[in-house]
C-alpha cells in the first residue's frame, strides 16, 4: 500500500486574475480562508485554476506562491499535466523543486492518445518526478478516457499513487476499484458523486464546490468515514442544486463568479473563457444566498 497524499476534500482552487495577471494578494487570502475553514488539501493551477490560460512564468509562480503561502499546513498538489509530455516533465520537475507535495497529471488532451500512449506518457512523467503523482481522468474535456486496465498497469509505478476520476461513469469507477484495490487511491472528480465514490472505497474528492464551501465538502467526507452514511448522503443531496449551478456553464466560469461574489477575487477570466451568462448567474447567486454564502 502506497502513502496517501490526502484523505477528504481537496480544493481545485481558482486562480484570482486581473488585467495585470495573477492577483497574489487575493490568492493568498483565498488560500488562508480555505485552510482556516478546514479543507484537507489544495490543488493549484489545475483546470479550475485556469492553468491552460496562464503563461509558463505565471503557472510556475502560482505553484511556488501557493506552496509558500500554505507553508505546510495542508498538502499542495500542483497541476503539471499537459498534452506536450516534454513540457509536463519540465513543469513537474519545477513543481517538485518548488516544494509541492504531489502532482496532478491530466490525460493528454487533443492528441487523443491510445491506451499505450497514455500509459507510456504517465510513466515518463512519473519517472521524472520526485513526488507522488495523481492521475486525472476527465474524458469530457480531454477527448480520451483512461481505462481501468491502464490505471491498474500504472498502479505498479512507485510514484503513481492516486487518480482523480471525473469520467462520471460509476460502473467504470467500480471496475477500477475492483482492479486496483489498495494499490492506488481513488478521488472523485465530480462534486455530485462524492458519496457514491466514497462507497466504492474512494479516499475523497478534488472539488470545485469546496472553493465556496470548504468546510461542508470536507465534512461530507468526514461524515462518511465516521460511519454517518445517511448524514453524508443527506449533505450530498442538499448541495446538489448548488453543484449543478456550478456546472451550468463550463468550469471554471461559474465558480469564478461565485468566488467573486464572496469577495475573494475579481470575476476576471481569459479568453476563450467569458463571464457567466446573466440568467445562469442569477440562479447560482440565489442558491448561494440560501446557503448564507453571500
Amino acid at each position: 500500500m502506497k502513502n496517501t497524499v490526502f484523505t477528504g476534500a481537496a480544493t481545485a482552487i481558482v486562480t484570482p486574475l486581473n488585467e495585470n495577471g495573477v492577483d497574489y494578494e487575493q490568492f493568498g487570502r483565498l488560500i488562508d480562508w480555505q485552510i482556516e475553514a478546514g479543507i484537507d488539501a489544495i490543488v493549484a493551477v489545475g483546470t479550475t485554476g485556469e492553468g491552460s490560460t496562464l503563461d509558463d512564468d505565471e503557472h510556475k509562480e502560482a505553484i511556488r506562491f501557493c506552496v509558500e503561502r500554505v507553508a505546510g499546513r495542508v498538502p499542495v498538489i500542483a497541476g503539471t499535466g499537459s498534452n506536450d509530455i516534454a513540457y509536463a516533465i519540465s513543469l513537474t520537475e519545477y513543481a517538485c523543486e518548488a516544494g509541492a507535495d504531489a502532482m496532478l497529471l491530466v490525460t493528454p488532451y487533443y492528441n487523443k492518445a491510445t491506451q499505450r500512449g497514455l500509459i507510456e506518457s504517465f510513466r515518463a512523467i512519473a519517472d521524472a518526478s520526485t513526488k507522488p503523482c495523481i492521475l486525472y481522468n476527465v474524458p469530457s474535456r480531454t477527448g480520451c478516457n483512461l481505462l481501468p486496465k491502464s490505471v491498474a498497469e500504472l498502479a505498479d509505478h512507485p510514484n503513481i499513487v492516486g487518480i482523480k476520476e471525473a469520467s462520471g461513469n460509476i460502473s467504470q469507477i467500480a471496475e477500477l476499484a475492483a482492479l486496483v484495490g489498495d494499490k492506488i487511491d481513488i478521488y472523485s472528480g465530480n462534486d455530485d458523486q462524492i458519496v457514491p465514490i466514497l462507497s466504492l472505497g474512494g479516499k475523497g474528492v478534488i472539488s470545485v464546490l469546496s472553493n465556496i464551501m470548504p468546510k461542508e465538502t470536507s465534512d461530507m467526507c468526514k461524515l462518511f468515514f465516521n460511519g454517518k452514511i445517511a448524514e453524508a448522503r443527506e449533505l450530498q443531496l442538499r448541495l446538489l442544486p448548488l453543484v449543478n449551478a456550478l456546472f451550468s456553464e463550463v468550469n471554471p466560469i461559474p465558480v469564478k463568479a461565485a468566488v467573486s461574489a464572496m469577495g475573494y477575487c475579481e470575476n476576471y477570466l481569459r479568453l476563450p473563457l467569458t463571464k457567466m451568462e446573466p440568467e445562469h448567474e442569477a440562479v447560482l447567486l440565489d442558491l448561494m444566498r440560501k446557503e448564507g454564502l453571500i
